[in-house]
C-alpha cells in the first residue's frame, strides 16, 4: 500500500503583494517541517492517525499559524482553542472547543476520542480533563503573541468605526491548521486545530470541532477544512466531499471542487480544504487568494505552496 499526507496552515493568507521573500520562506519552512514530521511516521510504517497528530502538533507549536501557540484572540482578548481528530477505520472521533490552557489541543481531542465515551468536550470542563490526563498546559502568556494582539486591536477599531463583516480582510477571516493522511495499512485519518477568528464572540464554536463540517475521515476519504467556519457547517463541507465520493463515485478532486467553488461560494463562504482518498490521491483547492499547504501523494509528488 502507498501512503500520502497533506497539511494546511489556513486559507485567506496575506496578499502576495504584502508578503516579503523572507516571510514567505519562513512560512514555507514551517509547512515543510510539519509535513516532514508526519512523513517520518508514515515512512516508518506508523498509522495515519499518528501522522496527522504529529503534523498538527508541529503547526500548533509554531506561532506563525493560528492554532495553539499562535492562536488569535476573541473579542474579550482571550484565546478559545478548538481541535478535532477522526480515525477512518471505525469513524471514531474526538473534538474540543473553547479550551484555554492546553498547549496542543489536537492531543486533547485525541484523548477525548480514546479515553471517553464522548465525541466533544468544551470549555472549562475540557481544560480540566486535559489536566486530569496529564497533558501539557500553559497560562495565558504562552498564547500571547504581539502580532495576534495587534490584529485584535485593529479589528476591534475597524468594528467600532462601523466596518461590516463583508469588509473584513481574508487574513482576519481564516486561520486553521490541519492534516490528512493515508498509511501503508490503507487507513485514513484527519486532524484539524484552530484559534478561530480574530475578534470572534466569546463562546463561538466554529467548524473545526463539528465532525463532518471541518473534519472528517472514513474508509474512503479524509478531509480537513479551513475558511469561513459558519459556511462549512451549513454545507457539512467535509462530509459532503466524502458523500460525493462514496455515493456517486465522483473523483476526489471533482468532489472537493464542487464544495469549494460551488456550494461554499453559493452561500458566500470562502476558504479551502485538503483531502486524501484510499488510493493516495490528494486534493487541495481553495477559493481565497492563498492557502498555506503542503503534501506528498502516493506517487511521491511533493509540493509546498501558499499561492496559486
Amino acid at each position: 500500500m502507498p501512503f500520502a499526507l497533506a497539511i494546511h496552515g489556513g486559507a485567506g493568507t496575506m496578499r502576495q503583494t504584502d508578503i516579503s521573500a523572507e516571510q514567505e520562506a519562513t512560512l514555507l519552512a514551517g509547512l515543510g517541517q510539519a509535513l516532514d514530521a508526519g512523513l517520518a511516521v508514515l515512512t516508518a510504517g506508523g498509522s495515519a492517525l499518528d501522522a496527522v497528530t504529529v503534523s498538527v502538533c508541529a503547526l500548533e507549536d509554531n506561532p506563525l499559524f493560528n492554532a495553539g501557540r499562535g492562536a488569535v484572540f476573541n473579542a474579550a482578548g482571550q484565546v478559545e482553542l478548538e481541535a478535532a481528530v477522526m480515525d477512518g477505520r471505525e469513524r471514531r472521533a474526538g473534538s474540543v472547543t473553547g479550551v484555554q490552557r492546553v498547549r496542543n489541543p489536537v492531543l486533547l481531542a485525541r484523548r477525548v476520542m480514546e479515553a471517553t465515551p464522548h465525541v466533544t468536550l468544551g470549555f472549562a470542563a475540557a481544560d480540566a480533563f486535559a489536566e486530569q490526563q496529564g497533558l501539557p498546559l500553559a497560562d495565558a502568556s504562552y498564547f500571547h503573541t504581539q502580532e495576534r494582539w495587534d490584529a485584535l486591536q485593529s479589528e476591534l477599531a475597524r468594528q467600532r468605526a462601523g466596518g461590516t463583516d463583508a469588509d473584513v480582510s481574508e487574513q482576519i477571516k481564516h486561520g486553521t491548521v490541519g492534516a490528512v493522511a493515508l498509511d501503508i495499512h490503507g487507513c485514513l485519518a484527519a486532524a484539524t486545530s484552530t484559534g478561530g477568528r480574530t475578534a470572534k464572540m466569546a463562546g463561538r464554536i466554529g467548524d473545526t470541532p463539528v465532525i463532518g463540517a471541518g473534519t472528517w475521515a472514513d474508509d474512503l476519504v479524509a478531509v480537513s477544512g479551513t475558511g469561513h467556519g459558519e459556511s462549512f457547517i451549513r454545507c457539512a463541507a467535509a462530509h459532503e466531499v466524502a458523500s460525493r465520493v462514496r455515493y456517486i463515485g465522483q473523483p476526489l478532486g471533482d468532489a472537493c471542487d464542487e464544495i469549494v467553488f460551488g456550494q461554499l461560494v453559493e452561500i458566500g463562504g470562502s476558504g479551502g480544504l485538503i483531502a486524501v482518498d484510499w488510493e493516495g490521491h490528494v486534493a487541495m483547492p481553495f477559493n481565497s487568494e492563498g492557502m498555506y499547504r503542503a503534501a506528498v501523494d502516493a506517487w511521491g509528488n511533493r509540493s509546498i505552496a501558499i499561492y496559486r
